[in-house]
């Protein structure tokens, strides 16, 4: 991770040394604590901005971001029970995006204050999330390829509410920066977006965690997990308040990235196995690197043109869709 972090830091159209990235980091950080660096220091004005003010948070940003949607793809899979479940692709992050939007054109939620975006996708998320969950039911089980279709009608219709909102709010900016947010984008990312998303994820990873046991029995099947005592009803109900939660803080962040959600999961349970105690950190660590990367890629590839982050991951994540699609109807091919 460490390793990754360095180089999205110091690569770019003006490339810096690791050392002095890190000498700059530590400063800052010993002159929050009210310390004065021993050490004069070394480095321009210029490389202060590009390392500080713009490349870190960036940085940092995207392995938050990475890392929540990579956990939130994990919870899905395992509440569903079905391998092709992702935020992205069940119409999650669209119902986020309503939400977030709504705020923007209407100021919805104004009497949260700065948080009116994130309680907007929030509350967006949830709705998207229990709507497919409800569409995907056929006589109180869930079946792949309804949950699949379910979501991507949700996902369709919200895409167009979203639009809507923007050509009927009378602001011209706004459709602008749509375009760019919804295609997911970390450009501009500041310092003081980064306290929410972190205090969110450490939250909930921290809480998943500890429902390590039951996310396994569920991932089981519904007779097992009640049979080992799992009240399966309040669960979900609960994992659907943390998924919503994460999904929306997320996507107030960096707009819709999809597919980390489908992509990570799948890696990480080839590696470590299916146990969630194992999955959950893997997967945060795993998503965190893989966003931090292909965002490096989105603002180096076709530089100074910057391609927004959410137009790879579905580059990537598209084709290996496709092929999970071709192998897998569920856990073990049978309907969740």
């Amino acid at each position: 991770m460490a390793t990754a972090l360095t180089f999205a830091i110091t690569w770019g159209t003006v490339s810096i040394e690791p050392a002095t990235v890190w000498r700059i980091a530590a400063a800052q950080l010993l002159q929050a604590a009210g310390i004065e660096p021993a050490v004069q220091t070394s480095w321009s004005v210029q490389q202060f901005q590009i390392v500080w003010l713009i490349r870190m948070p960036r940085v940092l940003l995207a392995a938050l971001v990475g890392a929540g949607l990579a956990v939130v793809g994990v919870v899905m899979q395992a509440m569903v029970r079905n391998l092709l479940a992702d935020p992205y692709l069940l119409g999650v992050s669209s119902g986020a995006s309503v939400g977030a939007v709504s705020v923007l054109a209407y100021g919805t939620l104004a009497m949260a204050g700065s948080y009116a975006l994130t309680a907007g996708a929030f509350a967006g998320a949830l709705a998207a999330t229990l709507l497919v969950y409800a569409l995907a039911q056929v006589r109180g089980r869930i079946h792949a390829t309804r949950l699949i279709l379910s979501g991507v009608a949700v996902g369709y219709v919200l895409v167009g509410l979203t639009s809507l909102i923007t050509l009927t709010s009378g602001q011209r900016e706004l459709a602008a920066a749509l375009m760019t947010w919804t295609l997911g984008t970390l450009a501009g990312s500041e310092w003081k977006e980064l306290g929410l998303p972190a205090l969110v994820l450490a939250a909930s990873l921290g809480w998943l965690l500890l429902q390590a046991r039951t996310l396994n029995a569920l991932g089981s099947g519904e007779e097992t997990a009640v049979t080992l005592g799992v009240n399966t009803h309040g669960l979900r109900r609960r994992l659907f308040i943390v998924v919503s939660l994460l999904t929306g803080t997320m996507v107030a962040v960096s707009g819709a990235i999809g597919f980390i959600g489908l992509v990570i999961p799948h890696i990480t349970r080839m590696l470590v196995g299916s146990n969630h105690r194992r999955v959950l950190p893997v997967a945060a660590l795993g998503g965190a690197i893989f966003l931090v990367l292909v965002d490096l890629l989105a603002r180096t590839w076709l530089a100074p043109t910057e391609i927004p982050a959410g137009v790879l991951t579905s580059l990537i994540g598209g084709p290996f869709f496709v092929g999970m699609l071709l192998r897998h109807t569920g856990f073990g091919g049978r309907p969740a």
